[in-house]
């Protein structure tokens, strides 16, 4: 940019005046030269002439410097020199112009890309302030070349899954929002001010539930990513930002592995779903075909299971109200002959709360423990009176635990899509007879193994599954609390535990009304 400053126009003066100077000497050199050959007096007005010129030269300066000071004051442009990460870029007439073009520019990327944090770069601006002799500052070019020096990028919040990278999501609160539609997926009541749920526990049979005026209730103790679910704010392309819907798909859907297996020798469905890490609601879900738990050697079973980015696991504890049968008194009487009785008390149920702790992972139950039990109202006692000739094994119709120590693994009722005809029991290895009775078989049968069935004579029928050893045979006659078998994992089981049911009148009963 060409501009002119009064020190040019006062050099240009100097120069003059020196010119004149030096002129005046020569000629006065000479002037004295020719007054020597002449002989004659110089006059004293030839002497004053440097002086007089001298004085002018100056006054002259004096009046040219300040005239040609306030002229170039007068005509002054100011203007502004712009520097980026401290290289000059050009001059503008003002800053408000730059900050125009920025304001423009971060509008145009907030209406490109509606929705999404853009960050304008900027680098580094530093402004000068100028002023100059009629300047012309080349403000368009100037904002024209800074226009293309600025570049932009988007903000945006990667989700992370055991460190792989699963997409990009446009802030924080989207990523959370996903999460939280995550684990609501399998745990509901976390959308709905975690309110309490209804739902049928997998250890009871529909009757029972049905037989209940309390119904069974679910409260959810935890929800988890069993993964390490990060997020971390990045630096991206708006093109590399993904809406929430997708990412969530991402993140549920995954990949389908497909699995075939063919059952081995002392396969169990229990045993298939622990080597493959995968509930046996998955194969129930996969091999409708299976009945009783009964596979054998050669058949192929279908293990394909949906593998999500992430496994969401909930605990929750599932309470349930169920009846207690009364038990029954029996007073003999040594006049009334064998098989005859009366009534004297009509016995009346009681009702105990029964607390489970169920852990599922993405929806399939993984495992259920009984955790506590509480009388509500106890029972009263069935009176009978029956004559003493009574045949020997004859119960008493008042259960005892088959296993000292008991605890509960599985309960009665519908489980994993099958009917659980009885309780799985771990404690004390020794098994004991639950009531008085007469050993009706003791031998191996196709998904209990080893198993005693005692018939106690009064209408119940108690079986014993999975024994690793038979201390009864059939035929003998054995009290409450004999020892008569060996707690082990024969037939169709999952780990060492005895399989108990009862039975009465030939109907499936739930041992827990019972015990």
């Amino acid at each position: 940019m060409p501009f002119f400053t009064d020190k040019g126009r006062i050099r240009k003066v100097w120069h003059s005046i020196r010119n004149t100077f030096q002129r005046d000497r020569s000629q006065q050199a000479a002037s004295r030269t020719e007054h020597k050959k002449n002989d004659n007096v110089t006059p004293r007005w030839v002497h004053k002439k440097p002086i007089t010129l001298a004085i002018g030269a100056i006054a002259a300066l004096v009046i040219v410097g300040f005239s040609g000071n306030q002229y170039v004051k007068a005509h002054a442009v100011d203007f502004v020199q712009v520097y980026m990460n401290g290289n000059l870029v050009g001059e503008v007439a003002s800053q408000d112009q730059v900050n125009q073009l920025i304001s423009r520019k971060q509008s145009e990327l907030k209406k490109n890309n509606p929705n999404i944090t853009m960050v304008l770069e900027t680098g580094t601006l530093k402004f000068e302030h100028k002023s100059a002799y009629k300047a012309k500052p080349a403000s368009s070019e100037t904002l024209q070349k800074l226009e293309g020096l600025f570049s932009a990028h988007a903000k945006g919040v990667e989700l992370v899954v055991n460190g792989k990278a699963i997409g990009i999501v446009k802030d924080q609160a989207t990523a959370d929002a996903i999460l939280k539609r995550v684990k609501g997926k399998y745990a509901p009541q976390t959308v709905a001010k975690k309110q309490a749920i209804e739902v049928t526990a997998l250890a009871f049979s529909s009757r029972s539930v049905a037989a209940n005026s309390n119904p069974t209730r679910s409260a959810l103790k935890s929800v988890n990513f069993l993964e390490k679910v990060t997020t971390d704010v990045k630096d991206v392309q708006p093109t590399d930002i993904l809406n929430a819907d997708q990412v969530y798909l991402m993140l549920v859907k995954g990949t389908v592995k497909a699995t075939k297996y063919t059952v081995q020798e002392g396969d169990c469905v229990g045993c298939i779903a622990h080597k493959f890490n995968i509930s046996k609601q998955v194969i129930y879900d996969r091999n409708p075909w299976i009945q009783d738990d009964m596979i054998k050697v050669g058949d192929e079973l279908d293990l394909t299971v949906l593998k999500p980015q992430v496994t969401v696991q909930t605990i929750e504890n599932v309470t349930e109200t169920v009846s207690i049968e009364p038990i029954t008194v029996i007073q003999k009487n040594s006049n009334m002959r064998a098989g005859e009785q009366k009534l004297i008390r009509q016995g009346q149920s009681g009702k105990k709360k029964v607390v489970y702790r169920q852990v599922k992972q993405n929806g399939y139950l993984m495992s259920e423990e009984l955790i506590g039990e509480q009388v509500l109202e106890s029972t009263v006692p069935a009176i009978i009176m029956k004559g003493t000739k009574v045949i020997l094994g004859e119960g008493s119709g008042n259960f005892a635990w088959p296993v000292s120590g008991a605890r509960l693994t599985s309960g009665f009722g519908q489980r994993w899509g099958r009917m659980h005809k009885g309780v799985d029991l771990v404690g004390n290895s020794s098994i004991l007879a639950a009531d008085n009775g007469v050993v009706s078989f003791a031998g191996t049968k196709n998904g209990l193994g080893n198993c005693i069935i005692i018939n106690h004579k009064n209408g119940y029928e108690t079986t014993y599954g999975h024994l690793s050893k038979i201390s009864v045979s059939e035929g003998q006659v054995v009290e409450k609390g004999d020892k008569i078998g060996v707690m082990g994992n024969t037939g169709h089981s999952f780990g060492t535990h005895l399989h108990f049911e009862v039975h009465k009148n030939g109907e499936l009963q739930n041992p827990l009304k019972y015990l």
